[in-house]
């Protein structure tokens, strides 16, 4: 799922600092821009990860004319594709299907685990990076 949130960039005598004006405590930095985009989109997906674990709706982003900024600030927008953030923690399931269609399943070598979690991602509309 692409989240978009905009962030407010900061010059610093060494690189910039990133705050997301929606997400309270969502900070980060880089010591060259590029390197601010990269942690900045990381922070958002671990911060967005972290919320959806708690069970918490994500919050409204803002209109970026409606952020004020100082003379060294600037706003952009950062996505993040929050997926990427999700803990990999694997999970035990129990299913049942058709003997015959487990035989043949057996006879041709098919992970069935693999099988399910690329059928559970094609139905979700999930894809991979």
């Amino acid at each position: 799922m692409l989240k978009v949130y905009p962030a407010i960039f900061l010059k610093e005598d060494v690189g910039f600092s990133v705050s997301f004006p929606d997400l309270d405590g969502c900070f980060t930095q880089g010591d060259t821009l590029e390197e601010a985009i990269e942690m900045a989109q990381e922070a958002l997906g671990l911060y967005l990860v972290a919320l959806e674990e708690g069970h918490t709706p994500f919050p409204a982003a803002s209109e970026p004319r409606t952020i004020k900024c100082n003379d060294d600030e600037f706003v952009t927008f950062i996505s993040t594709q929050i997926e990427k953030y999700r803990r990999n923690k694997s999970v035990k399931k129990t299913l049942t299907i058709p003997q015959w269609l487990n035989d043949q399943a057996e006879l041709n070598h098919i992970n069935f685990s693999s099988v399910l979690q690329a059928a559970l991602k094609k139905e979700l509309q999930i894809q991979d990076n």
